[in-house]
């Protein structure tokens, strides 16, 4: 017959309170989904979405490495948008190489459009600047009187007077471009610092003549983007330069704050077009710009990071935007679903079988696992465009595993303290205290392999890492704030204390033979 031993642990909180607790909070963040009003967002294999082409510019030096470099850049430009799910890829071999870009939703073509900019970035003073039609940079002509031999006075052709560092080639393209024409201000071309550059400003109300770069985006460390909260001018690019940067930048600006205007400007060029030339009123040495204009939030945010990933090593022509069909047909998605719900009816018909009345907080624990995660895939479609594919269909069926292994684990340290002769309510503190150790280390390994995966994968991979590592935190959470609580809410029922033989507490269940039963 075996005796029950009751040892000193620690006395257990309030678990209905923690309980309570954590309906409360889920039924906020139910709430809030509600009002957010919006779906699951899926994935490019599961709705379609938005794919182009990019093409290297006639001219350019199409190698391998720098086709890579481009893909590389505009995969991170893609991520920070929050786009997930995207694919970012090379195709062709040698000069013939493009990169295909696929977004998944009816967005995803703006989205293409700003991650494909060049982003190359140059500081530049202006030399001369003039209306989007003008026909000459010339500030003044001159026309000089002489007499000739019979004394008659003639007049030479007028000369005209360009403005310092204008030539009259110069002049010449300054006046045959028109601004006024929106062919002449797509931008996208990668002009050379070392030269002068006559150009258009965005809108095409300004053409200007500039004088060769003395500061690129290379020499950018960091760009974000920012309310401007002093001037009330609206959004903003915050420049921060690294130590040659800083001293280039303080050099220019230094250099044109004694000049007369347009002289004293300095020209901030973006893909070959001027995002703006502000007066330069004293010399700005301390490492940072700013970069002011028609702004939204999310032209701001697209620049910045832009400018903080670097620029493309290449310029592209953007082929024809197309809209691409599901890879997956409805038949497909349809199976995988029914898969992953066979095997959740299977994990639920195995716990209530072999825990009996344990086995209801094992349903409860997958099921709050389950809301938790619908919940969270909600929210962060809206909040960082996580979007869900197959490959996070396959992450979110794994991890009932996880959830079912860590109460499995838990459920079997507290049938061990019972055997042992310990009553309910100490095993399921004992039992918690030992068993806890192995859930975190178990779920901790989980973590580590979707942390690898998802920083060292790309395109579906990464989406099967981030729904892994993504629901294992839900597991710990319901481990913690749910399934543990629960339990020792039960234990104090006379249905599990008293160890019913429906309770997966009976001496049967546990496989200890008392006395009574020896007869």
């Amino acid at each position: 017959m075996s005796a029950n031993i009751s040892k000193s642990v620690k006395a257990p909180g309030k678990p209905g309170r923690t309980v309570a607790i954590l309906f409360v909070a889920l039924l906020a963040f139910s709430a809030l989904a509600f009002f957010q009003n919006d779906k699951v967002k899926l994935g490019l294999d599961l709705r379609g979405g938005t794919s182009v082409t990019l093409t290297p510019k006639a001219g350019e030096q199409v190698t391998a490495a720098a086709i890579n470099t481009a893909v590389s850049i505009i995969r991170e430009r893609v991520n920070s948008l929050g786009v997930s799910e995207s694919t970012v890829s090379a195709q062709g071999t040698g000069a013939n190489q493009q990169i295909v870009i696929s977004v998944p939703g009816i967005t995803g073509q703006a989205v293409v459009n700003e991650v494909g900019q060049t982003a190359e970035l140059r500081f530049r003073q202006v030399l001369a600047s003039g209306a989007g039609n003008a026909t000459t940079s010339a500030v003044n002509s001159v026309t000089t009187s002489t007499k000739n031999k019979n004394g008659v006075a003639t007049k030479s052709a007028p000369v005209a007077t360009f403005p310092a560092g204008v030539t009259a080639a110069l002049n010449a393209q300054f006046a045959a471009l028109d601004c006024t024409k929106a062919s002449n201000r797509l931008g996208g071309s990668v002009d050379a610092p070392s030269a002068p550059l006559v150009t258009c400003d965005q809108t095409g109300a300004t053409k200007y003549i500039l004088a060769p770069a003395q500061v690129l985006g290379s020499d950018i460390k960091g760009a974000s983007a920012s309310l401007d909260q002093t001037s009330g001018n609206g959004w903003q690019v915050l420049l921060d330069f690294d130590g040659n940067g800083t001293t280039k930048f303080g050099n220019l600006t230094k250099s044109v704050t004694s000049l007369a205007a347009p002289q004293n400007e300095v020209a901030i060029v973006l893909d070959g077009l001027v995002v703006e030339a502000p007066r330069i009123i004293q010399a700005i040495t301390a490492g940072n710009a700013q970069i002011t204009g028609n702004f939204t939030q999310a032209t701001a945010s697209t620049l910045a990071n832009n400018l903080k990933f670097g620029a493309l090593p290449l310029s592209f022509d953007r082929g024809d935007v197309q809209q691409v069909s599901p890879t997956l047909g409805a038949n497909q998605l349809h199976d995988g679903l029914l898969a992953g719900a066979i095997g959740l009816l299977l994990v639920i018909f195995y716990s209530v079988l072999y825990y009996r009345g344990l086995g209801l907080v094992s349903v409860g624990s997958l099921a709050v696992a389950g809301g938790t995660t619908y919940l969270l895939f909600l929210l962060l479609g809206k909040w960082i465009g996580f979007t869900l594919s197959l490959a996070g269909i396959a992450g979110a069926i794994v991890s009932i595993g996880i959830t079912a292994d860590s109460f499995i684990v838990y459920f079997e340290r507290l049938r061990d303290e019972v055997r042992d002769g310990r009553t309910l309510r100490t095993a399921v503190e004992t039992g918690w205290s030992r068993a806890r150790r192995t859930i975190i280390v178990a779920d901790f390994v989980s973590l580590i392999a979707s942390a690898v995966l998802y920083f060292f994968a790309v395109g579906d991979v990464r989406g099967f890492a981030f729904t892994l590592g993504l629901t294992t935190f839900v597991d710990l959470f319901v481990v913690f704030f749910f399934t543990k609580p629960l339990v020792s809410a039960l234990s104090k029922v006379k249905f599990y204390s008293n160890g019913h033989r429906l309770s997966g507490f009976s001496a049967k269940s546990l496989g200890v033979v008392t006395g009574k039963d020896a007869q």
